[in-house]
């Protein structure tokens, strides 16, 4: 019996396990990776919470001034009873009475409303306001997700061709030292040549080790962005070059800012705005407030605790009422809050001209990094044909004996170089086109 249970539970666990594990993979496109994560990110989650807080808030600001009704009760037991003194014949003697039951109930229902408040009306403006800074806040996250998903997916995939073009020129290396060795052994070689190519398996390897390593923290710092698991299992279904291709966009460098879409001056705007509302709510403080209230309830009373009893008696009271409040003198107080009110709406305005003119400078410089972005890869693509041929070349005249070890080592370090200078202009492309598009706001077209 308990062979059979064993039988039945391993391959129930394996099937859990296996479940487990597809849960833990994942499979992105770029754009796949960038919607993932503006669901899954912290960052992003955190900031669509910010948006439904200033709802809430918004509502508080409103219910404030709604009707609020507020229902209050008391009981009381007199552990001993006040006395009144008082002289009932006139002889100057004072006689002790005690007035009232020992206990008493009481239950109240009441009503206010607001009718007029200056703050209050100010109040209901600047909480629509606060609910657009929680949205703006929002785009401005999701923009700065989309280009941390970008230049992480980006750096991935770079890692992943360098581990593949690393490997290669290990492989090659590899061949040239085995087969310069055997020369050397029969002395048909300089020791000098297999010394050259050692050194150049040596830096190729380490390289390669480096870039492993490099690659295992680009995955992580991609799940992050992601919202992940450091550890999740990542896939990424795109390539580098096609990446690099599809972001190619002379267009987009000679398109026109229209500043008002930018974020950033979004929330430049609203910063002035939020500050304007506090001017005219230090302003509002002087205006009069007037509220109206009404009320009534009931109240009990007995010498024992028989307020549950059918004979109990109770009395009904009920009014009705205005309260009017007019602010006078606050010796200057309110007139200092007003100016420094004031004085922060200057600020804001002049932040809010810095952050135009800023913005026409980072576009500026935007523009020239991606249009250098462009033409450096198209360089880049260039240079790396010219440098395999000369390397191929050099690996032909070196095995003939024409080319020395060392103008080997200097063909292949050239092939090299221009091999990462290529994957890291691809990368370029990629990353100076998602800024200029947060700029132009085109990214969220």
């Amino acid at each position: 019996m308990k062979n059979n249970f064993l039988f039945l539970l391993i391959p129930s666990l394996l099937f859990s396990i296996s479940i487990f594990s597809q849960e833990k993979t994942y499979s992105f496109s770029l754009e796949e990776a960038i919607q993932f994560a503006l669901e899954n990110n912290k960052d992003a989650n955190n900031a669509t919470r910010d948006i439904e807080i200033a709802k809430k808030q918004k509502w508080e600001a409103t219910a404030s001034g709604l009707p609020q009704i507020s229902i209050s009760g008391d009981y009381q037991n007199f552990l001993k009873q006040q006395v009144t003194l008082f002289d009932t014949n006139g002889d100057g003697i004072d006689e002790e009475f005690t007035f009232g039951t020992s206990q008493s109930v009481n239950a109240f229902a009441r009503l206010d409303q607001k009718i007029f408040d200056g703050p209050y009306i100010v109040a209901l403006q600047a909480a629509k306001v606060f609910l657009k800074i929680s949205q703006n806040a929002k785009v401005k996250t999701d923009s700065e997700i989309r280009k941390g998903v970008i230049s992480a997916y980006g750096n991935v995939l770079l890692t992943e061709e360098s581990v593949q073009i690393l490997i290669e020129n290990q492989k090659v290396l590899q061949k040239n030292v085995d087969e310069t060795r055997k020369i050397v052994e029969n002395g048909l070689g300089e020791e000098e040549d297999l010394e050259q190519l050692q050194i150049t398996l040596a830096n190729v390897t380490s390289n390669l080790n480096n870039t492993k390593r490099l690659k295992d923290v680009a995955y992580k710092f991609l799940n992050i962005a992601l919202g992940i698991n450091l550890n999740t299992e990542v896939t990424l279904t795109d390539q580098l070059e096609n990446l690099a291709v599809q972001n190619i966009n002379n267009n987009l460098a000679v398109e026109d800012l229209v500043v008002e879409n930018n974020i950033d001056f979004k929330i430049a705007s609203n910063n002035v705005k939020a500050q304007e509302l506090q001017v005219k709510l230090e302003k509002s403080r002087a205006l009069p407030s007037l509220n109206a209230f009404i009320n009534g309830g009931y109240q009990g009373f007995s010498d024992e605790f028989s307020f549950f009893d059918s004979g109990q008696r109770y009395f009904g009271t009920s009014a009705f009422g205005l309260s009017l409040n007019v602010p006078i003198f606050s010796s200057g107080e309110r007139a200092a809050k007003t100016q420094r009110a004031k004085i922060e709406l200057e600020k804001v305005k002049a932040e809010l001209t810095h952050t135009e003119q800023q913005l026409q400078l980072d576009l500026s410089n935007a523009r020239s990094n991606y249009l250098f972005a462009i033409e450096n890869y198209q360089t880049s693509k260039q240079n790396l044909s010219l440098a395999e041929r000369i390397e191929r070349k050099n690996q032909v005249k070196y095995t003939e004996g024409i080319a020395t070890s060392f103008e080997l080592r200097q063909a292949q370090t050239q092939l090299y170089t221009t091999q990462q200078e290529y994957l890291q202009a691809m990368l370029d492309v990629i990353n100076n086109k998602a800024e200029l598009e947060v700029i132009l706001n085109s990214n969220t077209k």
